[in-house]
């Protein structure tokens, strides 16, 4: 295990980016994820898949490059790849489904110790849910990754013994990025991989879970 500076969220993108295999199918999911793409050397081959029907997503597009007719699924302007392809909305989905993508990296409100997730609903009054192809990735995907902060504004951990937020899947999650540490999630529990700005024994102070 390694220790360094806690992370910023593009900082957090390029880790995450980094631990991608060449030659994977990739689902970058809405929000924090989609930076992952800018962090993607174009040395290595991986192509993106967005569930509004594409593959072969190329970076955010800025300036010039802007397409309004060409987004992710958040709406966000990206660029296309040498290759790009265009699809129906049901084929994107049944690609997510079919087991065909690699990896996925989603956001979440929380991630229980077993890997379960929570990131479509907070299940408060007058919050506005946003499933979209979460559960489908949740459970199609090969490596379900998940990139959050660790802890709420409140202070809350996101990482916790049992979600008490509405499910999205159940033991899907295999690691979690966040700005203060990776972890591995699973049957046996949690296993911490790499610290940022902080060590194992003060992640066992402030974590209600244990950790391996």
């Amino acid at each position: 295990m390694t220790t360094q500076q806690r992370m910023t969220m593009d900082r957090l993108a390029a880790r995450i980016a980094s631990d991608i295999p060449r030659g994977a199918f990739v689902n970058l999911g809405i929000g924090q994820p989609t930076k992952v793409a800018d962090h993607l050397p174009d040395e290595r081959e991986v192509v993106l898949h967005t569930e509004n029907g594409m593959l072969g997503m190329g970076p955010t597009a800025t300036g010039d490059a802007v397409d309004p007719d060409l987004t992710n699924a958040g709406k966000v302007p990206v660029t296309e790849k040498a290759g790009a392809a265009y699809f129906h909305h049901a084929d994107s989905f049944a690609m997510m489904r079919g087991g065909h993508i690699d990896v996925c990296v989603l956001g979440a409100y929380q991630v229980s110790e077993r890997g379960d997730l929570a990131n479509w609903h907070t299940g408060r009054e007058g919050d506005i849910p946003a499933v979209g192809g979460a559960m489908d990735l949740a459970i199609g995907a090969k490596q379900v990754y998940v990139m959050m902060s660790l802890f709420s504004k409140s202070g809350e951990s996101k990482l916790v013994p049992a979600c008490t937020y509405p499910l999205t899947g159940l033991g899907c999650v295999n690691r979690v990025y966040t700005d203060v540490a990776v972890f591995e999630t699973g049957p046996d529990g949690v296993r911490v991989l790499e610290t940022f700005g902080t060590s194992l024994d003060e992640l066992r102070d402030l974590l209600p879970v244990t950790l391996l």
